[in-house]
């Protein structure tokens, strides 16, 4: 499939590192949607997040990775791939809190940025096909529309699909990980072919004729 107007890998990851540099304080945030609501888009990706409380793990994670300017950012079109707070709470307990607590934030950037893709990925660009896309962490995600009525990423169902003023959401039903699909799957072995029919057995050979008996001289 090809991948049009997306940057390299090494140029996504520049762009979204530095604008993690350049953080832009929050906006006062709209009331949240009542968890189990359907994500509605409300301006750009990151407000569109906060005003719904199935997001509030992903939201504490992007702020603590020091994110946040990169989802709001009018200028960028970018996709995220949202997982819920019930995806989060699959992780061992306390693993999240201990990536955001670190210093570094390198291992909360790292699993942030795999579920970026620095450009809009809309849905008809996934229904139909099955193909790696570069992510902001610099690996690939595996985007799977091959089947019908059905989306995945990794190994993630995709269950909604939402266009925000600087980009799409993508919400899923579990975190993405890296590698945990295969990017291309086998190709189906040949089928056999058919055997030959047996040739027909050969007729046997005619016996010759047998001879008239010689008459006798008188």
């Amino acid at each position: 499939m090809p991948i049009h107007r997306l940057l390299t890998a090494a140029a996504a990851v520049s762009l979204i590192a530095g604008a993690a540099m350049a953080q832009t304080p929050a906006p006062a945030a709209a009331p949240a949607a009542a968890a189990g609501a359907k994500l509605a888009a409300n301006g750009d990706s990151m407000t569109t997040l906060r005003t719904n409380a199935d997001f509030s793990t992903l939201v504490k994670a992007i702020d603590g990775a020091n994110l946040g300017g990169l989802f709001q950012d009018r200028a960028r079109n970018l996709t995220l791939f949202a997982p819920t707070n019930a995806a989060f709470a699959a992780l061992p307990a306390g693993q999240l809190d201990k990536m955001i607590a670190d210093p570094t934030k390198a291992d909360l950037r790292k699993l942030l940025l795999h579920h970026v893709v620095n450009a809009v990925v809309p849905e008809a660009k996934i229904k139909g096909t099955r193909g790696p896309w570069p992510s902001g962490a610099g690996d690939k995600i595996v985007l799977d529309g091959s089947a019908e009525g059905v989306m995945k990423a990794d190994s993630a169902n995709i269950t909604q699909a939402v266009t925000t003023a600087n980009g799409m959401i993508y919400v899923t039903d579990a975190i993405l990980v890296a590698g945990s699909v295969p990017e291309t799957l086998p190709q189906a072995a040949p089928e056999p072919a058919a055997a030959a029919a047996p040739a027909p057995a050969p007729e046997p050979a005619a016996k010759p004729a047998a001879k008239a008996p010689a008459k006798k001289k008188k």
